[in-house]
Parts: C-alpha cells; structure tokens; sequence
C-alpha cells in the first residue's frame, strides 16, 4: 500500500515541478467551487510541498489557489443568482419547503461571514453555501468581501500545509502528506465542533 503511495506521490512530485502546475492549481481550485468532484486541497498541498523542494514559488501557489477559489466561488454565486427565481418558485410551493428556505437564509444571516469561511474547508459544503448565498441573494458586496477573506485563509492554510510537512518530511513524501491531510481533516472536524457548541450553548445565554 505505502509503495503504491510512494511510487504516486513521486509522480505527482515530478509532475507539479513544471511552471503549469500553477495552471493546474488555479483550474482546479475554480472547478472544485463549482463541481466538487476532485478536492482542489490535493493540488494545493502537492503545490505547497513542491515549493518546499525550491521548484516552484510558495508565493505562487498561494496566489493561484487563492485566486482560482475567489472566481470559482463567484461563478457558483452567479449560478446561484441566475437559477434564484426558479429555486425560489419552486421551494416556495409548499410549507416545508418555504421553511426550509427561510432556514437557510437565517443561518446566513446569523452566522454571516465566519459561514463562508469555515463551509471553505469542507469540500462539497462551500458550494453549497455559495450557491444558496446567490439563490438567497445576498449582496454582492458582502459576498465579495468576506469571500476573499475565505479564499485567502484556506489557500494559505493549504499551501502551507504542504511547504512545511514537505520541508520537514523532505525524504518521506507519503508521511508529510498523510499528516498534512490527516491535520486538514483534524481542523475541519474542529471547527465543526466548536460551532455546534457554540449553537447548543447560545440560547441558554438569551
């Protein structure tokens, strides 16, 4: 199993050394806000433990998967703003539907901004929200701005990810990114438990 993983990660690592893994980063992290079929977190930290070796900039990478989460999460919220009438219409036809639609928008305006940021790191999640943001149709000034505070926490979180477990774990690829994913997961699984704390707790202060 590690020599299947060894023998792939060596392939990756030969592979993300060339100037269009940068172009791969930025595509991917665009596609994976619209369709989250392959994790761009992936690319990103491969990226990350490139520029550990010296092959590619860590300042790039950073940049590129920061750039292609902003534009894929505004394509998603654009879709969303384009299909709104039709969503609406349709989750408005009975009174569960209604009420679920209502939910969402209130747990956006509850949870505002620290939403977008925390459904960044779950792959699947941020599209959802940034599609239901563009179907609840937030202003786009405020999407835009607490999105560029996402994209930029989770593509320094990730590429950093990478730099540092590639520095540390420079002549064992498998383990630094066993342990850069196993750490990502880890955090994830935090936030989440922290904010369903943070729930149950909040009415018995009101």
């Amino acid at each position: 199993m590690f020599a299947i993983l060894d023998a792939f990660f060596e392939w990756l690592k030969e592979s993300s050394s060339s100037p269009w893994f940068y172009l791969v980063i930025f595509t991917i992290a665009v596609l994976d806000s619209v369709l989250p079929i392959v994790p761009s977190e992936t690319l990103v930290i491969i990226g990350g433990v490139t520029a550990g070796t010296g092959d590619l900039s860590i300042a790039l990478v950073i940049a590129c998967a920061g750039g292609g989460a902003f534009v894929g999460d505004n394509l998603s919220y654009f879709l969303g703003r384009e299909a709104s009438d039709w969503v609406v219409k349709r989750r408005t036809r009975t009174e569960k539907g209604a009420k679920q639609l209502a939910n969402i928008v209130e747990q956006i305006h509850e949870r505002g901004g620290l939403l977008l940021i925390t459904a960044r790191f779950i792959p699947g999640g941020r599209t959802l929200l940034t599609l239901a943001c563009g179907v609840t149709r937030q202003p786009r000034r405020w999407f835009v701005g607490w999105d560029i505070v996402a994209a930029s926490i989770w593509s320094l979180y990730a590429s950093l990810l990478g730099f540092i477990g590639g520095k540390s774990f420079a002549d064992n690829h498998t383990k630094a990114f066993l342990i850069a994913f196993t750490t990502a997961f880890s955090i994830t699984v935090l936030i989440e438990v922290i904010r369903t704390i943070l729930h149950r707790v909040k009415p018995k202060n009101k």
